[in-house]
């Protein structure tokens, strides 16, 4: 191969792979923005723990204290 269609090559690989991060990046700020609006999760109430981060702040969600233990 000669150098010319290995950099074409890496030309169009490096294409794929920013176009790649690209179409990832923006599903998943899209996907967090559909949450937020259809009220499934709320994101605001975790960016409070940087303002609220005591050992005595109450805990954001519930948690099921079933554990199991395979013995």
């Amino acid at each position: 191969m000669d150098q010319e269609l290995i950099m074409t090559i890496q030309g169009y690989g490096k294409f794929f792979i920013i176009l790649f991060v690209f179409v990832v990046f923006y599903s998943y700020a899209y996907s967090l923005y559909k949450r937020q609006k259809t009220g499934e999760r709320d994101f605001e109430k975790y960016s409070d723990i940087v303002h609220d981060d005591s050992f005595d702040s109450s805990p954001l969600e519930k948690r099921d204290n079933k554990i199991e233990k395979n013995d």
